[in-house]
């Protein structure tokens, strides 16, 4: 019988658990289970079964239960994209978009590799001007040129991207911009379709029963707290990547109907509280080729040459971002038990204070986040404008640390490539592939995954790391990390 442990003498919360691991009946698989997570900040505590059987011979190929595991639970990746969040599922997340957006750009993953003779764009649509800020204007030539405030701002210069004169600037249009900006990009689709048709001057049923339109996009957000897409835009033919678009449908046409496009697609937002607002495109665009195949990193505008790779590593890069690239925070500030009213309905009835943010609807205060003046009132602005009733609906209070944006960070239209879930299931087919051939080289017989029958119940419980795990998972992080540094730069002992 094991005798219990006294661990009085340990001060450490976490190092007391891990010497409470430690002495579990099987402590290897306390490891193995952190280990595959692979560096993973906030797992998923998952508590239930999953049997495999065969229909035929009634056969339990395989089982689990999350009670025979040393801690009473299975954990599981988180899966969040935000790397400020979870570093490595974004890591996996960015790689998976990465090879959706390349596959669409020259084949492999069921995309046929003639898609890479297909005319291909890629198109940068910018918000317009709420009023002048502080940027870092360069020449033709790349040498920086002063400010309209008469200095050189350096390039990590924490002013950038505020405004010049606050008191003019216009907060409640550029956080009503960031709020309709996926309405936006989706009157610009629609309006790219037509003013292809007019530039080549055929109907809309004519161009649709010719060819198709495929893109897939990312939001990027700027110093200045508006986003801005990227999106990569082809041609194909009437039936998708396996068919070639028609001769006339050129690079030419399609950055003319970009033109159009980005002229006519717009919104009316009315209020009584603020007036009418148009939502458009700003001024700026870009429109460029991509032409060429290859590897390498796409850093800057002023690129000679676009590549699929650079391209694809470019969009899969802003994938895994959030708001916090514009000096915001990365989590809502919305008070979860009132839903950011500020009152709750009490047993009477009536409404009662929240007496979690005492009635303000606010998690925490917005005037005492650690963020700059021009952010916070950003936030403020758009706190605001969710408790009108003609934007109640855009439920801007929970959008407020998003600086109003409400939309996807990446898209796709449906023909364009594979799918993130198809790449996922790719995974798992090479993971059971994986265990068929351990049950192989056991001498255990192999089954047809196609006629097995699996049951499985499973309740959420928690997330995150007991504390003594918490310290396995920073080796992991720590060993990850050696391992990606030694590949670039070599073991620092050689």
């Amino acid at each position: 019988m094991r005798r219990p442990l006294d661990l009085r003498h340990v001060i450490s919360p976490s190092l007391r658990d891990l010497i409470e691991l430690a002495n579990t009946h099987d402590f290897d698989r306390v490891t193995e289970q952190v280990r595959n997570l692979h560096g993973c900040t906030s797992p998923i505590n998952l508590h239930g079964f999953t049997v495999t059987t065969d229909p035929t011979t009634k056969e339990v190929v395989r089982s689990y239960r999350s009670e025979d595991e040393p801690t009473g639970r299975l954990l599981t990746t988180c899966g969040n994209r935000r790397a400020s969040r979870c570093p490595a599922c974004s890591r996996v997340y960015a790689a998976d978009t990465y090879h959706l957006i390349k596959a669409g750009l020259s084949g492999g993953k069921n995309v046929a590799e003639t898609v890479r003779d297909h005319p291909r764009a890629f198109v940068t649509l910018t918000a317009p001007s709420f009023g002048p800020v502080h940027n870092r204007p360069t020449t033709g030539t790349g040498k920086p040129r002063p400010c309209a405030c008469g200095e050189t701002h350096a390039e990590d210069a924490s002013e950038l991207g505020t405004p010049l004169d606050p008191a003019t600037y216009d907060y409640t249009g550029a956080v009503l911009w960031n709020a309709h900006a996926g309405q936006l990009w989706a009157r610009f689709t629609t309006y790219l379709r037509r003013a292809l048709a007019e530039h080549l001057g055929m109907t809309q049923k004519a161009l649709n029963s010719a060819m198709r339109l495929s893109f897939a996009k990312v939001a990027e957000y700027q110093k200045r707290g508006l986003v801005h897409f990227h999106a990569v835009i082809r041609f194909d033919g009437p039936d998708g990547h396996a068919t070639p678009p028609p001769p006339w449908a050129t690079f030419d046409a399609l950055s003319a109907a970009v033109g159009l496009a980005v002229k006519r697609a717009r919104l009316t937002v009315e209020s009584d509280a603020v007036g009418e607002r148009v939502i458009a495109w700003g001024r700026r665009f870009k429109v460029d080729p991509i032409t060429a195949l290859g590897d390498g990193e796409l850093t800057d505008a002023r690129v000679a040459e676009y590549t699929d790779a650079k391209v694809a590593g470019y969009v899969a890069k802003y994938a895994t971002k959030n708001a916090e690239g514009a000096g915001t925070v990365d989590r809502t500030l919305m008070c979860r038990p009132c839903s950011g009213r500020g009152y709750v309905r009490g047993p009477d009835g009536f409404h009662d204070r929240c007496a979690d943010c005492d009635g303000t609807g606010q998690a925490e205060p917005i005037k005492a986040l650690p963020i700059q003046q021009h952010v916070r009132q950003m936030i403020r602005t758009a706190w605001d404008l969710g408790h009108l009733p003609e934007f109640a609906h855009l439920k801007l209070w929970k959008w407020a640390h998003m600086l109003g944006f409400r939309g996807h960070f990446s898209t796709k239209s449906r023909a364009y490539s594979t799918t993130l879930g198809a790449l996922r299931d790719v995974r798992r087919a090479w993971r059971l592939a994986q265990a068929d051939a351990a049950r192989a080289r056991a001498g255990l017989p192999t089954t047809d995954e196609t006629t097995l029958v699996t049951a499985s119940s499973w309740t959420y419980l928690s997330s995150g790391y007991r504390p003594g795990e918490e310290l396995l998972a920073a080796q992991v992080r720590h060993d990850i990390a050696h391992a990606e540094r030694s590949k670039s730069e070599g073991d620092p002992w050689l």
